[in-house]
């Protein structure tokens, strides 16, 4: 139903709605309050205390009309007064208020006012509080606080929701009867019309504990339904228990890390088994994934089958070109680089020799996943950096062939309860172990005054014939936001580190400027180069030893611990060095995880404590459902609690195939979106 049919909104006010991602009747009501005004409890003006928030009522004894802001706005005074004393009310626009309040009708009224108090003199202030006649609608209720935009009220929010509650259709709920009773719920009418207007502290308390429960129930059915579903897959490509990956493990000069070769077991226990493949492995920066796709693509290769390896971007398909090619060296496996920018008579000849099946590891971009790209045989999809593909993509991969083996990569650690809830359809495998011989990197934080001294460093290393990083968190300079730019520093560090080759990389620039670039410095033409995040995920340079951040109290954990991946790479001592402008607590807290620790998994669940799954690097790319209501870690409690229900109905009824768990199914699709309710 449309929000026009709500009275108050027309076409105008619909648009200003729609920036809130309001669209509908049903997304009024399902567009949950983010905190209440509790109204009920009256205080006296004596018992006012500085920055509560609190409600009063009283008499207007005087009225003091400021003077013109511009625009008719103008600033009004009052002093209220009731049996215990007077306070100041101050309205910053309220010209409209003066003609109404000006009456001796109004003088004689009781008043309420609802807002926050601070002091002036030593005797309370309200600045532009709530307010309204004794006795009106509004007094003596806990209301709601929605989210607002340019030309939203929260009167305009109170009044849309009132009215969408009422239109909404009673009585249907995906929970049935025996399900709330199990696990102590409300009903859904309840719920819905206490979420937005709570009759009591424990009618909303009861309401959002089922809201968050039911969000929380369907996420996890949805994910144990697509599990039933991709177990039902048999594979198509049964490989021979021959370990043919032997043959190429035994070239390298150096000896795996024992996570490295349980993982690559796991790999080739589902490639032989008779389902079909969807394994997640989760490894830090370093921690030498690269060699256990390599495994698993020459296994598929030896048993006469073709694989693909999709990269989020084209220099490190690049990359990865250039090390399976070392790799499968002297083998005759033939590995191609498939991206948009090949001239068209070798992209006419690589395709080919893809659909003839000839070309038995195709590298790239999403580009490899055209209409195009017709493969003969392909056995095995490995996608690297799952976390910069959307759910689209991965369903993809999944229907490119006849149903091939699915392996994701993933150098960005996620806390391993979230993990199993972010990829709980997929087999998961995690490697935590650093290859021998690699060391930590010395991370320190260095107060913005100190910034001469992390660049005396910089350039002693540079003098030993080593490269660097600086990263800033803009590209341009901001007056918005007083943080140093990269082409700020860019144009600093060009004069100050000469005769050492600075560059300028960032994302506006087009993909070749770009690639020109990185493949400049990784051939060591380029000394310094100065980046915003672009550079996250990049290309492997060992000879690259310092990093700086700038202004790293815009970082996340999770980011300044990709971007600190960048060093390392090499067998000389490598630094990171976090450059503090303006400590706040978070900030001191995260630059003290950085310091103290270079496990990524401790990071992530550091960086998860400090800021929530909410903005956790972008949930809803890895096919998280948009939560309304409920937080995967805040709620994790309520999330085990609906384990048990989870398999109750899934053991019953593994598809959701059953006409009593029709609504549940419906609920799920509606959530997940990216499902195909067909399946």
């Amino acid at each position: 139903m449309e929000l026009t049919k709500l009275k108050g909104i027309g076409p105008k006010k619909a648009e200003k709605f729609e920036k809130l991602g309001l669209y509908t009747v049903e997304d009024v009501v399902k567009s949950f309050p983010r905190e209440y005004e509790d109204r009920r409890n009256v205080k006296k003006i004596e018992e006012l205390v500085p920055d509560e928030t609190a409600m009063i009522r009283g008499k207007i004894r005087a009225m003091k009309k400021g003077r013109y802001t511009g625009r008719g706005r103008r600033t009004l005074r009052l002093l209220v007064e009731d049996e215990t004393g007077r306070m100041e009310i101050l309205f910053f626009n309220a010209g409209y208020m003066e003609k109404g309040l000006s009456s001796q009708g109004a003088r004689e009224r009781e008043y309420w006012f609802f807002g926050k108090v601070s002091k002036n003199a030593g005797y309370p202030v309200m600045l532009h509080p709530a307010m309204g006649r004794v006795d009106d609608s509004e007094e003596d209720r806990i209301l709601p606080v929605y989210p607002l935009t340019s030309g939203v009220t929260q009167n305009d929010r109170r009044k849309a929701a009132a009215q969408a509650l009422e239109l909404r259709a009673r009585g249907w709920d995906p929970l049935v009867e025996e399900i709330r009773k199990r696990n102590e719920l409300c009903d859904l009418d309840f719920a819905l019309e206490n979420i937005h207007f709570p009759e009591s502290e424990q009618h909303m308390r009861v309401a959002k504990y089922r809201l968050i429960f039911e969000e929380l129930l369907m996420f996890s059915l949805g994910l144990g339904l697509m599990k039933n579903l991709f177990s039902q897959t048999l594979s198509n490509f049964i490989l021979e228990e021959t370990p043919y990956e032997k043959e190429m493990l035994e070239k390298l000069p150096y000896e795996l890390t024992k996570d490295q070769q349980d993982t690559i077991r796991d790999i080739c226990r589902d490639m032989t088994s008779e389902r079909r493949m969807n394994r997640l492995v989760q490894g830090d920066v370093g921690s030498g994934k690269t060699i256990v796709s390599a495994a698993a693509i020459y296994k598929v290769i030896r048993n006469g089958y073709q694989a693909a390896l999709m990269a989020p971007t084209e220099i490190l398909a690049q990359q990865h070109l250039e090390t399976f090619s070392e790799l499968f060296r002297d083998t005759g496996i033939r590995v191609e680089l498939l991206t948009s920018g090949l001239p068209t008579a070798r992209r006419r000849e690589i395709l080919e020799g893809i659909t003839e099946g000839d070309v038995d590891l195709v590298i790239g971009t999403h580009a490899i996943f055209g209409k195009a790209v017709k493969y003969k045989k392909l056995a095995l999809v490995v996608t690297d950096e799952q976390h910069r593909f959307g759910v689209s993509q991965r369903e993809a991969l999944s229907k490119k062939g006849k149903e091939p083996h699915i392996l994701v990569m993933t150098a960005t650690p996620i806390p391993r309860t979230l993990a199993l809830v972010m990829y709980g359809d997929m087999d998961i495998s995690i490697i935590r172990d650093k290859p021998a011989g690699r060391k930590e990197i010395r991370t320190r934080v260095c107060p913005a005054e100190k910034r001469g001294k992390a660049y005396e460093f910089l350039r002693k290393e540079l003098e030993k014939g080593r490269q660097a990083y600086i990263v800033a968190p803009l590209i341009e300079s901001s007056e918005a936001l007083p943080v140093r730019s990269a082409e700020e520093i860019y144009e600093e560090t060009k004069k100050t580190l000469a005769p050492f080759e600075t560059a300028l990389i960032h994302g506006r620039m087009n993909q070749a400027e770009k690639d020109r670039i990185m493949t400049d410095f990784k051939a060591g033409k380029i000394h310094v180069l100065v980046s915003t995040v672009v550079i996250e995920v990049g290309i492997n340079v060992p000879n690259a030893t310092v990093m700086i951040i700038e202004n790293s109290e815009r970082f996340g954990l999770a980011q300044m611990h990709q971007l600190r991946g960048r060093v390392g790479r090499g067998e000389e001592q490598s630094y990171c060095i976090l450059v503090l402008d303006g400590e706040t607590e978070v900030a001191r807290q995260r630059s003290q995880v950085m310091e103290e620790t270079g496990d990524g998994f401790v990071i992530a669940e550091k960086d998860l404590m400090l800021r929530g799954t909410g903005e956790f690097f972008g949930l809803r790319q890895h096919g998280v459902p948009e939560m309304k209501i409920a937080d995967i870690y805040r709620h994790s409690k309520i999330l085990k609690r609906t384990a048990p229900e989870t398999e109750k109905i899934l053991g019953e009824d593994p598809l959701l195939q059953l006409p009593k768990n029709e609504d549940i199914r419906e609920r799920i699709f509606e959530m997940y979106g990216d499902l195909d309710p067909g399946l």
